[in-house]
């Protein structure tokens, strides 16, 4: 064969060999990164969780902001350390003539596990509490917020204070009526069973009105409980939706008690008061659901009470001493190292949640903790994080809702002022799972780059990434 055939034929077979491999050219990320408004800062990882080779990085080293995807730091640990048959436990007791209802931060109890509570005192016998009853909320100390929590968002719901003395999430809901003439005062309508007092004074406005006065809704609260609306708001159809964080835990919990006392026709002499070290005799008992169940929410809806929760129960039972922040993340962070071989010595955690804009890591350390995750599928956890266009924080995400991305993306989300993240397994078009920690901080789009896609820039930026990554492994 004349050499030039040879030539030519081992040409062809290289071009036929790279054209059947996945190109890491095609994935061009950098065409990608672009989308993105100037100023954003990108952390990104990929990893082939078969070989735990990189299959792309970006600025990887950076220290970044993780949001809620540090939930998956607090899940693993909780896994780890609590086990699956851990359940919060909420008692009442009894002491000479007192009765104690002693509280450990089960995100879920509810006022009708109180009432449950009550009736079986009142089964055996107890008619009159002649002495106090006592909400012992030692089980937590500190602070109720981690440091790093702005003070302007501690009025909403997704900021509930992490208190032992935990009772309807700490939160509760109203709403605002908008649908009437341009400058009459809004309805602010609360349910009547809820022991909170709140005053309105928003306005209805024109657009125009609202531009030029610069006003906008502010809620403000004290510690009492009192809530006050005041600003502006165009008109609208519907009421708006409110959801308020309790201010006060103890009063509040003390007037949802007194309310389920009298529900239950138990009379009570003596006073509800605070008291975090007295204990008694246990007579019954309300058992939250299993760690299971607790950590399927908390990673589904991103609920970062439940998150804060568990950070301060791991530091109760692993310093054997009332929990919180401090001794909750020193916990996580001891108990990944000697259960997981999880170094986090160079991250900066304040919080289980993610909340506090004080908490910093990088895309190598979260991707430690989702390799540990994927390559331990008994743990179940990879299994509770939401899925692309199906469920959880992710069913509505415009990124990645559409096909082909829908159903083969399942990850964390986390987002905070400016940061959008991800954390999480891609499904790749041939079949290929490859592990990703999406870390986007800085982001500050313009009104022009907003009005000039129905997507947002970050959208855009994850729709073209996500799919590329998808296509070309």
């Amino acid at each position: 064969m004349p050499i030039f055939l040879k030539m030519l034929k081992r040409l062809i077979c290289s071009a036929l060999l790279l054209t059947s491999m996945p190109s890491f050219a095609a994935f061009a990320p950098q065409q990608a990164l672009k989308l993105l408004p100037t100023g954003s800062d990108a952390s990104l990882l990929v990893v082939n969780p078969a070989t735990n080779k990189i299959i792309y990085q970006h600025q990887a080293s950076h220290l970044q902001a993780p949001a809620s995807t540090q939930k998956l730091l607090t899940a693993l640990a909780a896994k780890l350390y609590l086990g699956n048959d851990f359940r919060f436990s909420t008692t009442l007791e009894t002491q000479a003539n007192n009765v104690i209802l002693n509280f450990n931060g089960d995100p879920t109890l509810k006022s009708t596990d109180i009432a449950n509570l009550l009736r079986q005192l009142k089964q055996q016998g107890v008619n009159t509490i002649k002495g106090n009853l006592y909400l012992n909320g030692g089980h937590f100390t500190g602070f109720e917020h981690a440091v790093g929590s702005p003070w302007d968002m501690l009025t909403q719901c997704y900021s509930a204070p992490s208190s032992s003395i935990t009772l309807e999430h700490n939160c509760f809901e109203g709403a605002l009526y908008s649908n009437m003439a341009f400058g009459a005062k809004t309805r602010l309508h609360i349910p009547s069973h809820q022991p909170v007092t709140a005053t309105n004074d928003a306005i209805v406005v024109t657009k125009a009105q609202q531009k030029e006065q610069h006003c906008e809704l502010s809620l403000q609260a004290n510690d009492n409980n009192n809530y006050h609306i005041t600003g502006c708001i165009q008109p609208k159809k519907d009421p708006l939706p409110l959801r308020f964080a309790v201010q006060n835990t103890t009063l509040y919990s003390t007037a949802i008690i007194k309310r389920e006392l009298k529900q239950a026709g138990i009379r009570l002499d003596g006073k509800i008061l605070r008291n975090d070290t007295i204990s008694g005799k246990i007579i019954a008992t309300h058992q939250s659901a299993p760690l299971t169940t607790l950590l399927y929410i908390m990673l589904k809806r991103s609920d970062n009470l439940f998150a804060d929760n568990l950070t301060k129960t791991i530091g109760a039972k692993y310093f054997n001493q009332a929990g919180n922040y401090a001794n909750g993340v020193t916990a996580i962070k001891a108990i990944l190292k000697q259960k997981a071989n999880i170094d986090l010595s160079n991250t900066i955690m304040v919080d289980g949640s993610g909340l506090s804009r004080n908490n910093r890591l990088n895309t190598h350390d979260l991707m430690e903790v989702l390799s540990y995750i994927y390559q331990h599928p008994k743990l179940g956890l990879i299994t509770d994080l939401p899925v692309a266009g199906k469920s959880g924080t992710l069913q509505y995400r415009k990124s990645v809702r559409n096909a082909p991305l829908k159903d083969n993306i399942i990850a964390k989300t986390g987002s905070l002022f400016g940061t959008y993240n991800l954390a999480g397994m891609i499904k790749t078009k041939s079949g290929q799972p490859l592990l990703f920690v999406q870390l986007v901080t800085n982001y500050y789009p313009t009104k022009a780059e907003l009005k000039a896609s129905p997507l947002p820039p970050i959208n855009q930026f994850e729709k073209q990434y996500y799919t590329s990554l998808y296509n070309n492994y």
